[in-house]
């Protein structure tokens, strides 16, 4: 049966309307998908040697130390990007199979992904390394066996705390707190984490418990999907009792302040907007990067992190700029809507939140008011520039992002295309080539003014750039709107 379900799988991707899109996106992945399969094989060998000799001490206990970190990374990403794939499922509930065959399909289907197996890759290159290097074969695989186990279990806490987002942040808050405990040698985490993963080589029979753990989460969550797991119940989209709310202020701005209004209602209520503030939120602490290493405390970099720590909310949500609306932006292209006013308040909505990025940005000055007056200089461009820039590269982004999808929040699909990539000159190597000159010539005074020049030149032919964007959009107009329907 799941042989027919792969066959159904390969049939139906090759059946599609947008094979050519398909295939052209597969051959990108596949080509990512081996890069990390090399980066992650080289980084276990780099792991082993420089233990070994730069810090000469046992490369398997140190890396044991270091697991509970990789293992929370690994829940994270798999918690924000892989989804259950009950979309190509509901049209088997139909016919004549039996759910359980169904559900094991499922749960077979979320380690199929490369997020699920990119763990075993270090492991098994770095068990290979042990072997070759004398450790004992029985405690390497049990040592193989018992962190693999740890690591698929992500699998099932995903799907099972997947869409309980206060579950998620208590986790969070639980995680923080526990990291900040082992900074300040509370609580040794980090030794915890090496009894723990070291003893699987040690005492080899302790991967029995990983396996009885990982067994015991397949039934709890072969359980839990087969419970709800009805067109009828677990699969259909959820109602809720709509309610209407107004900033009434906003008003007062005409066309331009219903839109903005509009916006915020919808940044509100979904989960994938919301995840947008969240993401934006967090690009706020991006900038705490550059002190992990001098390469990013250059001039040009830290007008890199700039960018992005002023910028995130521009990233996110501007060059989704209209996939946003696309549920109903067929709909609204047959009315009598101004596309200038709809595009200025996405931009004003755009740039008041850049506004208070610079301000929460403040905090950067402790680094030094040469970081700050780098991230200020580049909030100024963000505002001038990139806002508009940001908005003309989304005119390029044609794929539907259904806001009432169970989809994970940082799994929306963005299409690049070359002209939205050709706008990343403008947006990031100027700021940074200009900052970087300048700097180095006549002082951070002359960068900060010469980058604070180029947001206000931007600023104040922000209608001449306005009516090259709007001309766009409306170029776009109709393969965008056959898009979203096709999708």
């Amino acid at each position: 049966m799941f042989k027919r379900f792969l066959k159904l799988e390969w049939k139906s991707f090759f059946r599609g309307s947008s094979l050519g899109i398909n295939l052209a996106m597969k051959i990108l992945r596949i080509v990512g998908i081996c890069f990390f399969v090399f980066w992650l094989a080289m980084m276990s060998f780099i792991a082993y040697y420089y233990v070994q000799d730069e810090m000469e001490q046992d490369p398997l206990k140190i890396i044991s130390r270091f697991m509970i970190i990789g293992w929370v990374i690994d829940l994270m990403f798999k918690y924000m990007i892989q989804q259950i794939p009950t979309q190509n499922i509901k049209p088997f509930l139909t016919l004549n199979i039996p759910k359980k065959v169904v559900v094991n399909y499922t749960l077979i289907k979320t380690f199929l992904t490369p997020l699920s197996w990119f763990n075993s890759i270090f492991l098994i290159t770095f068990c290979g390394i042990l072997a070759f290097n004398g450790y004992g074969f029985l405690g390497i695989l049990a040592w193989f066996i018992g962190t693999s186990s740890l690591f698929y279990l992500n699998n099932f806490i995903n799907l099972l705390f997947n869409d309980k987002e206060n579950i998620a942040i208590g986790a969070g808050i639980l995680i923080a707190g526990l990291a900040a405990l082992n900074y300040y040698e509370i609580v040794p985490v980090l030794s915890y984490s090496e009894s723990v993963f070291y003893s699987f080589y040690n005492q080899p029979y302790f991967a029995i418990v990983s396996v009885l753990l990982f067994s015991a989460l397949w039934k709890i969550t072969f359980n839990y999907i087969r419970k709800g797991f009805y067109l009828d119940e677990g699969l259909e989209a959820k109602k809720e009792i709509g309610k209407t709310e107004n900033i009434d202020f906003l008003n007062k701005y005409g066309a331009i302040g219903t839109f903005i209004n509009n916006d915020i209602k919808m940044l509100k209520r979904n989960k994938v907007t919301k995840g947008v503030l969240i993401g934006s939120f967090m690009f706020v602490f991006y900038g705490l990067l550059m002190f992990t290493n001098d390469i990013y405390r250059t001039p040009t970099m830290m007008m890199f992190m700039g960018l992005f720590v002023t910028g995130g909310f521009q990233f996110t949500f501007g060059q989704r700029v209209p996939a946003f609306d696309s549920a109903y932006y067929p709909l609204m292209m047959t009315q009598n809507v101004p596309y200038k006013e709809y595009l200025k308040a996405k931009w004003w909505l755009m740039n008041i939140v850049t506004a208070i990025s610079i301000v929460i940005a403040l905090f950067y000055a402790y680094f030094g008011w040469n970081v700050y007056f780098a991230f200020f200089a580049a909030g100024l461009y963000n505002i001038g520039v990139n806002s508009q820039f940001t908005l003309w590269s989304g005119a390029y982004n044609k794929n539907l992002i259904d806001l009432n999808s169970k989809e994970k929040r940082v799994g929306q699909k963005n299409t690049i295309s070359f002209k939205a990539f050709i706008l990343m000159i403008p947006k990031m190597l100027l700021p940074m080539i200009v900052y970087g000159v300048v700097e180095r010539l006549f002082g951070i005074s002359a960068a900060v003014i010469s980058i604070g020049i180029l947001g206000l030149l931007g600023f104040l032919f922000r209608e001449k750039i306005f009516d090259i964007i709007i001309k766009k959009y409306k170029t776009e107009k109709y393969s965008t709107i056959e898009a979203f329907k096709k999708d």
